[in-house]
């Protein structure tokens, strides 16, 4: 990691001190200290720091602006603010774990293609942090992060396979994968049709851990490592960030690294659907009409619109044997960017008590999520005259809603379902996270499973 947490805090680590907003005066910092914040204008405003000298110019700590204080996640910023070496929190933390893990995600860096890594800090694990869980959550996110901002010359549908088996090897998982035609052969059309056009042969990658009694938890991510829109090809500028549309694969693969990596009492599959949305003689076309797994058929009205279709097939399956908990996460429609922005991913689902324990977990881990209705009403704009449904909708309206209930279609039998529709981006620089891939809805996806099959 790029951040190096120290679970015993060295004696040469040097103090933050987290002033709030105008909190100087009962911050109970030294008169000598208060007057130095004083003099470079520093009054607790949110994510600035400054550093405090010592004798003979050394450092002798440093002082961090919380603000209003309302984030835990805003002391990320000192990854990249603080001086390289050893530091610690001065004072006792009301979520030690999420200031740990947000130092540690502040610090991260793509350095693939050679971009130079961040910073070299150590710092102390915060007094009453779990290391061991903070260091499993930000792998995982790290994992998330890299998958994402790969480009598809890197990460087409068989490097996503290659990273899927580079994590079932880390942790004994199996691993299965069908692939081109053999999709036909095995009843996953839709998969086939929106990927037969690219070079990268179309492929369902399924992975599975745990016991094979232990409580059935499926993660199905959107696994379309390029989309050109198919025949309905998007504009130059619609294709600009189109190397995340694997966004909702590489976010469940983050996820299942943290559930294989706390070894939680359940048996995971983790089902991607891994394509390209590409242009060829033989691409799916508008008005085209596709079987699906389940056996409904779908018309095509828009072939940018692949990702729902992909995912039902998968979906259909991983119904199939009706989990305790089935979870989809795909960067499905950009209704929902202009519903809620980039940084609040909607979620879909008719489990009340699951929608309940999303909300207060989003709350706690500081991980945003705003539930949608599946309004059935709105489930006759994708009504077809010459198929059982249509992959989208004539008016344009509810563009997110419609999608999730397109999905719905195909899970019958699992009660406990929900559908991600997210981002996977940061679109500027935030204080745990640069601009760039990112993981969105699987920290509170965490603490969930932890909690209820931990």
């Amino acid at each position: 990691m790029p951040v190096e947490l120290i679970d015993q805090k060295p004696e040469a680590a040097l103090p933050v001190y987290l002033v709030g907003k105008d909190g100087l005066d009962a911050s109970g910092l030294p008169p000598p200290v208060i007057a130095w914040a004083r003099a470079n204008g520093f009054s607790g405003e949110a994510g600035r720091t400054l550093v405090l000298p010592g004798d003979g110019g050394a450092l002798a700590g440093a002082l961090f602006g919380t603000g209003d204080g309302e984030s835990q996640l805003a002391v990320g910023t000192l990854a990249r603010s603080l001086p390289e070496g050893e530091w610690h929190f001065a004072q006792d933390l009301p979520a030690p774990d999420l200031a740990a893990l947000a130092v540690v995600l502040g610090g991260y860096v793509f350095t693939r293609y050679g971009k130079k890594p961040g910073k070299a800090l150590r710092f102390a694990l915060p007094s009453a942090a779990d290391g061991a869980h903070v260091r499993r959550i930000a792998e995982g996110i790290f994992l998330t992060r890299d998958l994402v901002n790969t480009p598809t010359s890197d990460m087409g549908p068989a490097d996503l396979e290659e990273a899927v088996q580079v994590l079932a090897a880390a942790h004994g998982a199996d691993l299965s994968v069908v692939k081109g035609d053999d999709l036909l052969v095995r009843n996953f059309p839709m998969i086939h049709a929106v990927g037969r056009a690219s070079a990268g042969a179309p492929r369902l990658i399924d992975m599975t851990w745990g016991s094979s009694d232990a409580p059935k938890v499926t993660l199905v991510g959107k696994g379309v490592c390029f989309d050109t829109g198919g025949l309905d090809i998007k504009p130059s500028s619609g294709m600009l960030l189109m190397k995340k549309d694997m966004g909702g694969a590489a976010n469940v693969l983050g996820l299942a690294s943290i559930i294989m990596a706390a070894k939680l009492n359940v048996r995971l599959r983790v089902l991607i659907p891994a394509v390209e949305n590409s242009i060829a003689g033989n691409a799916f076309r508008p008005g085209d009409v596709l079987r699906s797994r389940k056996g409904i058929t779908v018309e095509i009205g828009n072939t940018d619109a692949e990702g729902r279709l992909v995912l039902a097939d998968a979906l259909a399956l991983a119904d199939e044997e009706r989990p305790a908990l089935l979870i989809d996460m795909a960067t499905l429609t950009g209704a929902a960017r202009v519903a809620l922005g980039p940084d609040l991913p909607p979620f879909y689902t008719g489990d009340e008590a699951l929608a309940a324990d999303l909300a207060a977990a989003s709350l706690a881990v500081e991980d945003p999520l705003w539930r949608m209705p599946l309004w059935r009403p709105y489930d006759a704009k994708l009504s077809s005259k010459v198929a059982d449904i249509n992959n989208v909708t004539t008016d344009g309206f509810a563009g997110s809603v419609t999608a999730a209930l397109f999905l719905k279609r195909f899970v019958e039998k699992t009660p406990c379902w929900a559908h991600f529709d997210i981002f996977a981006w940061n679109p500027s620089d935030r204080p745990h996270g640069l601009t760039g891939g990112e993981a969105q809805g699987i920290r509170a996806l965490e603490r969930i499973i932890s909690k209820r099959f931990g």
